[in-house]
């Protein structure tokens, strides 16, 4: 029988060792928490699905069994020739973001910035301090947090988007946004970022701020049309939806399901026998 999906991480873990039913669950979490080999090494056979493979290093002991890319409809987002004549940076203010780094590259190139973001509490502490003096800049506008019927606009009328994280992104769909909005990418090379932009097809991977600077005044050397051709190629709903059927039929057909194996916990009686 077909495995059935799951995306909550592991809290799902241990009612299958009571009955029959086989898993297959998505990790969408960053997966560096000390807590989580503990976890994963007592469901050792629990397979699982990345959605980057840089995503399993943490935990390269797991029971990984495939790797899918996210997708989006090809039809959620627009695409955009870029008009605008700025820097996006769309997510949320955390240092991890890159946000101060964004801010300063569109500065010392002379490039507006537009920001798309919204602020969680446990971030309005550095929002405060270190974000929000910065905002003053005339290069610098904060438009706030946006929905999807936005994003075209926004997205597809930026020169580039700015992904200038410090920290090991599971994925990043916000890359895969401005891809399908002809928008190419300027990123760090942290977490995912390697897997997902295509440097000089996407956008540019760069490691410092000379690298950065480079990458916006060469940004008219990507294609806009062929940006959104990748996203279409490998990020695409349908691509997504393909590749996990064609992991639930190779699970399928080498007999590698998920199986009852009790450790923690005791068989249920069943149907018809004496407690």
């Amino acid at each position: 029988f077909a495995p059935t999906p799951y995306h909550s991480d592991y809290f799902h873990f241990p009612p299958p060792r009571l009955s029959s039913v086989t898993q297959l669950p998505t990790l969408h979490g960053r997966l560096d928490r000390p807590d989580l080999p503990l976890v994963y090494d007592e469901f050792s056979e629990m397979p699982l699905v990345s959605i980057s493979n840089n995503q399993r290093r943490p935990l390269i002991q797991a029971n990984f069994v495939g790797n899918v890319y996210h997708g989006m409809p090809k039809d959620l987002y627009s695409y955009g020739e870029g008009k605008g004549g700025y820097l996006a940076f769309l997510g949320r203010i955390c240092r991890d973001k890159g946000i101060l780094e964004s801010i300063e590259l569109a500065k010392r190139c002379g490039i507006p910035l537009k920001i798309a973001a919204k602020v969680d509490a446990a971030d309005k502490g550095y929002y405060e301090r270190e974000v929000k003096p910065l905002l003053g800049h005339p290069l610098v506008e904060f438009v706030g947090e946006i929905d999807d019927d936005q994003k075209s606009e926004f997205l597809g009328n930026a020169l580039a988007l700015l992904f200038l994280i410090d920290w090991p992104e599971p994925f990043g769909l916000v890359m895969i946004e401005a891809m399908a909005c002809g928008t190419p990418v300027i990123a760090h090379p942290k977490g995912s970022v390697p897997e997902i932009i295509e440097h000089g097809r996407s956008g540019w991977i760069v490691s410092n701020e000379e690298e950065a600077v480079e990458a916006v005044e060469r940004i008219g050397q990507i294609d806009r049309r062929e940006c959104r051709t990748c996203f279409e190629q490998r990020f695409s709903v349908s691509r997504m939806a393909q590749n996990y059927v064609q992991l639930y039929y190779d699970l399928v057909q080498s007999k590698a399901l998920y199986r009852i194996q009790p450790s923690l916990f005791e068989p249920l009686p069943q149907p018809g026998s004496i407690i």
